[in-house]
Formats: structure tokens, sequence, C-alpha cells
């Protein structure tokens, strides 16, 4: 238990992971495991290897060494849409959505997965087809009441402000109800309002869906306030790795990232 939180044993766990891009080490020897129904923070200066460790993680990158294993099955390569099909979703630092579709459509997106029926029902739109698509508007209802977005659920998210964008961003995440959440700078170019509007919804995802998270975040003070665990890189390594206060204590960590004075 942590915080008054059960914490489970590793969803997934990171094993010797190193990546390079040429003559690049983007990631060097990373272990590291996210552990069932907690917030990991993953975080170091611009560079560190956080978004690269993140691709890796969801198969979008692939490692020259080390393994990956979720929910018990170990891999060392996997597509991002067989990530999907076992449980990571994932969004995005720069907000990847489809501008000229509304706020619905766009969470309905990430439905398709769960979708059963083949295509030849879907021109159709009667019967079974009909049924299913009701069933998953109806989800995707409850994600939108979740995150208070009624009043926008037929705007074109390309009309919508930065902060909201990034809000619709994690209602299609959610819409593929995963095990595993990964959300990069899910709150970079927000302003202080937004920024606890977003705090308050992973902790809800957190506490009220059970999904485990794992997340990179620039702003310290986030950070300490909503994470259970820290993960700190530097230069492809990995060199912290424990409860936020104990991490915001190292020494090494002090010196490659928080600075002196903190």
């Amino acid at each position: 238990m942590q915080n008054g939180k059960v914490i489970g044993g590793p969803l997934l766990v990171a094993d010797s992971i190193s990546l390079a891009f040429g003559g690049v080490k983007a990631l060097s020897n990373i272990s590291l495991e996210i552990r069932e129904h907690e917030i990991l923070a993953i975080i170091g200066p611009n560079g560190a290897g956080k978004t690269s460790m993140l691709n890796v993680i969801n198969g979008f990158y692939h490692p020259q060494e080390g393994t990956i294993t979720f929910k018990g099955e170990t891999r060392r390569r996997m597509r991002p849409h067989h990530a999907a099909e076992q449980g990571i979703a994932r969004t995005f630092q720069n907000v990847a959505l489809f501008k000229g579709m509304s706020t619905l459509d766009n969470i309905m997106t990430g439905r398709l997965l769960k979708m059963k029926r083949s295509l030849w029902w879907q021109p159709i739109w009667w019967g079974p087809a009909e049924r299913e698509e009701i069933e998953h508007r109806e989800f995707v209802e409850r994600i939108i009441d979740f995150l208070e977005i009624q009043a926008i659920r037929k705007t074109p998210v390309g009309r919508l402000p930065y902060g909201l964008q990034k809000r619709v961003e994690l209602g299609r995440a959610l819409a593929m109800e995963p095990d595993l959440l990964l959300l990069d700078e899910p709150m970079a170019g927000m302003n202080v309002e937004e920024k606890e509007d977003m705090c308050r919804f992973i902790l809800d995802v957190n506490d009220e869906f059970g999904t485990t998270i794992a997340l990179i975040e620039h702003d310290m003070g986030v950070v300490m306030d909503i994470s259970d665990r820290v993960v700190v890189l530097d230069y492809g390594r990995k060199i912290g790795d424990g409860p936020p206060d104990e991490v915001r204590r190292d020494p090494e960590v002090i010196k490659a990232y928080l600075g002196e004075a903190h």
C-alpha cells in the first residue's frame, strides 16, 4: 500500500533496453517496472530518452537490446496496433486528433478495436452493426460526462482551445479501455487552471477506473503531487527510481535535473 492506495505487482517490465539511432544512443541498458494501479512519472532533462522509452513500450520503436514483458508476455518487437490490442493506450506531446471531426467522433475512434462486426455490416448500419455502434456511443458518452466536456461534444476539435484538445485526446485513449495509459507531457502548454483540471482527471482515471498510468512531465510540482513513484533518466541512463520525496533528495538527480537550488 502506498499513499493509502494498493499498488500491485509489475504490470510491465522493461529489461535492459538499449536503443540507438546511428551512432546516437537514446537509451542505454534501461530497466524499469510499471506496477499495477500506480501513477509512475518519468522525468529528466530534454534529450534524456523519456519519449523514446514510451515509444519502445508501445511498439513504435524497436530496441536493439532488451525485452518488454507486459501482463506476463515477453517480447522484443511489438507493433503499435498489437500493443493497443493488448491494452496499452497512448497520448502524445503534440495533440494528434482529427481536427475536422467532432469531439464525439474523435473519441469514438478509440473504440475501433472494440468493434467486432465486419466491414460488410458497417455501411448497412442495421441490425447487429446498429446495436454495436449504439453500445459504443453510450460508452463514449460516459467518458464525455466523466471529462466534463458535454458542451463541446459536437464541436470540431480544431476549433477548441489547446487545453480542451488535450482533454479530448485523453478521452480517446480512455475509450480503448486500457490497462496501461501512457501520457507524454499531458500538461505541456497549459495554464495553471488547465493543469489543475488535468491533474484531477488523471487522478480520477487512476482511482475510479483502476488504470495504471505512466506519464512524462516537466512540471515538478505536478510530479510530486500526483505520482506514486518517479523514474529519472539522464542522457539515456536511469539515475533514479523511487518515491517522489526520495528521488527529490537524491544528489545525482539534483545535480542532473533539479538544480542545486532545490
